[in-house]
C-alpha cells in the first residue's frame, strides 16, 4: 500500500468518498485490517524462534563435527589395524592352503606306493610258510603311516581351529568398523527450498547445503520486515480515516464509537485521543482522494500479511525438520563414538588374537613339516622296498643261472672222472695180469685196491635258489631296466 499520508498522491478515477456512511465503513474495514497485528506479531515470535534454533544448530553442529572429525581420525587408524590382521589371516590362508595341498599329495603318492605294495604278490617259493598267499604290504607296518598321518591331521585340525578363531575376530572387528561407518554416513536427504520460493515466483533463494536456517532466516526478517510496513500502512490508513470523520458533520459519535476495541499493540491511542486541529477543504479533499485509493488495497494488503505469515509457519517446519536431522544425525555421531568406545575397550585383545595365531601357526607348521619328511622318508621306504624286491627277483634269476653253470661244470666233471676210473681199473687189470703172479702179496698190499673215486655234489646245508619262472624274473628284469 503507498503512503497514505501523502497529500501529493496521483489521483484515481474513483471519486473521492463524502458521505459519513462511505467513511465510516472504510473506517469499519481498516478497523477489522487491523487485527492482522496479530499475524505480525506472530511473524516476529517465529523470527525470533528460528534465531534460538539457529544457535542451537550451529553449537549442535559444532560438536558434531568435533566428534566426526576425531573419530574419523579414530577409525583410519583402526582400520590399519584390521589391514594388519587381515594380511596375516591371507597369508596364513595362502600358506595353509599350500600345507594341504602339499599333505594331499604326499599322501596321494604314499597311498599308490602303498598299493601296488598291496597288489604285489610275494612267490611262494620264496617262503617256508607258502600256504597262504601274501603281498609286499603284509612285511611292513602299516601303523606308523597311520600315526604320522594322524599326527598331521590333529596338527592340520589344531591349526585350522586358530585360523577361524582369528578370521571369525577379523570379520567382528570389521563389522564394528562397518558400523560406524554407516552411523556417519549423512542422510542424504534434499532440503526443499524455502517457502520463500513458492511465496515470490522466481526468487530463487536457495538454501544452504550445511544449515538453511541462515538463509531462511533472512527471508523471514525481509518477511517480518514487510508485514511491519503493511501493518504501518493500514495503521495509517486508519488515521486517516479516523480523521476524515471526524472532520465530517456528525462524525465525532461515530469516531468515538468506531475506536473502541483496537486491537493491542497497534500504536493507535495516541491517534484516536489526540487534538483535532482544523484543515482546508483542499486537504480534506486531497485525504478523501487517498483514503479512496487506499481502500481498494486494504484487503490485498491483509491478505499480503496472511501469506507471509503463512509462509514463514511452513518454513518454521522446514527449520525444525533441519534441526530434527541435526539432532538425529548428533545421535548417530555420538552411537558411533560409543561403538569406538566399546572397540578400544577390545583392541588390545584384537591385537594379541593375531600375535597368539602366529604363533601357534609357525608351531604347528614346524610339526607339520616334521611329519613331513617323516612320510616323505616312510614313502621313499616304501619305493625302495619296491624295488629292491624286483632287484631280489632278479638276483635269484642270476644265482639261478650260476647254479645251471655249475651243474653244467659238475657233469662235465664227472663224465671225465668216469672215464679216467674205467681207463686206471683197466690199465690194473693188464698189469695183474702180467706181473700178479711174480709179486708176493705181502710186497704192497694196496696192490689189489680198486682206482680212486670221487664225488661231485653240493654242498650239505646250503640251500639252492628258489624256483622262480623265467617269466618273472623277465618282468622284474624290465621294471628294473625301466622298460615296463
Amino acid at each position: 500500500m503507498p503512503s497514505s499520508t501523502s497529500s501529493t498522491s496521483p489521483r484515481v478515477a474513483s471519486p473521492a468518498p463524502s458521505s459519513l456512511e462511505t467513511l465510516v465503513s472504510h473506517l469499519v474495514a481498516s478497523k477489522r485490517s487491523l487485527s492482522s497485528v496479530e499475524q505480525v506479531w506472530r511473524a516476529n515470535e517465529i523470527v525470533e524462534s528460528t534465531k534460538l534454533h539457529l544457535e542451537a544448530s550451529v553449537i549442535t553442529s559444532a560438536r558434531t563435527s568435533f566428534l566426526r572429525s576425531g573419530i574419523a581420525t579414530q577409525l583410519r587408524t583402526l582400520k590399519l589395524v584390521h589391514a594388519h590382521n587381515r594380511a596375516v589371516e591371507l597369508e596364513s590362508a595362502q600358506e595353509y592352503g599350500m600345507v594341504v595341498r602339499t599333505l594331499d599329495a604326499a599322501d596321494r603318492r604314499l597311498k599308490d606306493t602303498m598299493s601296488r605294495l598291496k597288489t604285489t604278490m610275494v612267490e611262494n617259493n620264496l617262503r617256508t610258510d607258502s600256504d597262504q598267499d601274501k603281498s609286499l604290504l603284509d612285511f611292513v607296518d602299516e601303523g606308523s603311516v597311520e600315526k604320522v598321518l594322524l599326527t598331521i591331521q590333529d596338527s592340520i585340525g589344531m591349526a585350522q581351529l586358530a585360523r577361524q578363531a582369528l578370521v571369525d575376530t577379523n570379520l567382528g572387528f570389521q563389522d564394528d568398523l562397518l558400523q560406524v561407518e554407516t552411523l556417519l554416513e549423512r542422510p542424504k536427504v534434499q532440503m526443499h527450498h524455502s517457502l520463500a520460493d513458492k511465496a515470490r515466483d522466481g526468487s530463487n533463494l536457495q538454501v544452504a547445503q550445511l544449515s538453511p536456517i541462515t538463509d531462511v532466516l533472512q527471508d523471514m526478517e525481509e518477511r517480518s520486515r514487510d508485514m511491519a510496513d503493511n501493518l504501518e500502512s493500514l495503521v495509517k490508513h486508519f488515521d486517516l480515516c479516523l480523521m476524515a470523520i471526524k472532520h465530517t458533520e456528525g462524525g465525532g459519535d461515530a469516531a468515538v464509537r468506531l475506536t473502541t476495541g483496537l486491537p493491542d499493540g497497534a500504536g493507535l491511542e495516541e491517534d484516536v485521543a489526540g487534538t483535532l486541529e482544523p484543515i482546508s477543504d483542499q486537504e480534506r479533499q486531497d485525504m478523501l482522494e487517498v483514503i479512496a485509493k487506499d481502500a481498494d488495497q486494504v484487503e490485498e494488503v491483509v491478505m499480503e500479511i496472511r501469506d507471509h505469515v503463512m509462509a514463514m509457519e511452513a518454513q518454521m517446519e522446514t527449520v525444525a525438520d533441519h534441526i530434527a536431522r541435526l539432532e538425529e544425525e548428533h545421535s548417530r555421531v555420538t552411537a558411533a563414538f560409543h561403538v569406538l568406545e566399546d572397540i578400544g575397550h577390545r583392541l588390545q585383545a584384537f591385537v594379541a588374537q593375531s600375535q597368539v595365531f602366529v604363533m601357534r601357526w609357525d608351531d604347528e607348521k614346524a610339526k607339520i613339516n616334521e611329519r613331513m619328511d617323516e612320510l616323505a622318508s616312510l614313502e621313499d621306504f616304501y619305493v625302495g622296498y619296491l624295488g629292491a624286491y624286483d632287484h631280489l627277483l632278479v638276483e635269484i634269476g642270476r644265482r639261478q643261472f650260476m647254479e645251471q653253470q655249475m651243474e653244467k661244470v659238475l657233469q662235465d666233471t664227472t663224465r671225465k672222472l668216469d672215464t679216467l676210473y674205467e681207463e686206471d681199473n683197466a690199465r690194473r687189470e693188464i698189469f695183474k695180469i702180467n706181473h700178479g703172479d711174480f709179486l708176493p702179496v705181502d710186497i704192497w698190499p694196496g696192490l689189489t685196491n680198486p682206482p680212486l673215486q670221487f664225488e661231485t655234489r653240493a654242498k650239505d646245508g646250503i640251500e639252492r635258489a628258489p624256483d622262480i619262472s623265467k617269466s618273472v624274473i623277465q618282468r622284474a628284469i624290465r621294471r628294473v631296466e625301466g622298460t615296463l
